[in-house]
């Protein structure tokens, strides 16, 4: 091996190189003649050097391959150890995803397990429910209803005693209790184990409506409630423009009138602020331009208009009535009252 290549060996592992002087190397060359005791420290020193050399050179031989320059306790070392690690990670990475799909499985079946439990709880429990004897109805109460009679409710439901209390659909028994004109909707409420109650909201009679010879009675939504011949004890809409034959109980006036209703229950707002609502006996509504009140008590006919400017023309409406109490006639407010006209009130000749 070189010195060169010995050196490059020696900077790597930091080892010193020894030097040995020329002096020396002289000494060494001289023959030899009794030595003194500087020559003999000198030569001990000497040997001593070298041994330590040789000590290194041999153990530099058991670490390198001098001929390849390859570190054989090192670079191999190192390789293996990359190569573990990287096994290490693989197996590692293996058993994470072992690991998570172990889990998930374990979730799936869980999830399995509870929703089956579910169902089955609830097929055993539905299938007592509808054949227990304990869920059969012993009592059915109605509330809300003033005008329809309880039992008229129940036969309009269907549900009699004896009847599970599972085996029916409450939307299907509403329409059937709406079906009476009067009923505007209805609530069922089962009370376990075995009682009904059905809840109604009735229509109120609003206005008495002209028809053929008798009346028919609406709400204030326009629905005809009821036939009679017989005349309540409200206001009477007069000049309706529904079909008669479309005048059944039931029905919705057209859609005409509901408008023209709509300005009717205006007026009867307006005049309820000033207490004259009950002394109103009948307002007409053929001409929506122009619609009348007649008063019988007060024997007086109101012309009142399109039904705009309702509070200026009840007050004007009010201060007539005082002004003329008693006296039968026809009073004009059915103009434009920003404008130049004036309400008068022409006396009955």
């Amino acid at each position: 091996m070189t010195l060169n290549e010995k050196n490059k060996i020696n900077n790597l592992y930091n080892i010193e190189p020894i030097e040995i002087t020329i002096q020396e190397k002289q000494e060494e060359n001289k023959p030899q003649k009794e030595e003194t005791k500087y020559q003999k420290k000198k030569r001990k020193e000497r040997e001593k050097r070298l041994k330590e050399k040789q000590k290194k050179e041999k153990n530099e031989k058991e670490k390198f391959d001098f001929d390849t320059e390859v570190v054989i306790g090192m670079t191999n070392n190192n390789k293996q150890h990359q190569k573990r690690q990287k096994q290490h990670i693989q197996e590692k990475a293996v058993t994470d995803k072992n690991e998570r799909r172990r889990k998930k499985r374990n979730r799936r079946i869980k999830r399995i397990i509870k929703w089956t439990s579910i169902i089955v709880i609830i097929a055993g429990g539905t299938t007592f429910a509808m054949v227990s004897p304990i869920f059969n109805i012993q009592e059915i109460q109605v509330t809300g209803n003033e005008k329809i009679s309880a039992d008229t409710v129940i036969s309009l439901s269907g549900l009699s005693k004896g009847q599970n209390i599972f085996r029916f659909l409450s939307s299907n028994i509403i329409e059937q209790i709406k079906t009476e004109a009067y009923i505007q909707n209805a609530e069922i409420k089962r009370s376990f184990p075995n009682k009904i109650i059905i809840n109604v909201k009735e229509r109120k009679q609003r206005f008495n409506v002209e028809f053929l010879n008798g009346y028919a009675y609406i709400d204030s939504q326009g629905y005809i409630l009821e036939i009679s011949s017989n005349k309540l004890e409200l206001p009477t809409i007069q000049g309706i423009s529904t079909p008669e034959n479309e005048v059944v109980a039931g029905n919705r006036l057209n859609q005409e009138d509901l408008e023209k209703l709509e300005v009717a229950l205006q007026i009867m707002d307006a005049y309820k602020s000033c207490d004259l609502d009950d002394r109103v006996t009948s307002i007409d509504i053929s001409d929506k331009n122009n619609y009348s009140i007649y008063m019988e008590s007060d024997k007086k006919t109101i012309y009142i208009g399109d039904g705009s400017s309702l509070g200026d023309k009840i007050l004007w409406i009010q201060a007539i009535l005082k002004d003329n109490e008693g006296v039968e006639g026809e009073i004009y407010v059915n103009g434009d009252l920003t404008g130049n006209f004036k309400p008068r009130f022409k006396a009955k000749v």
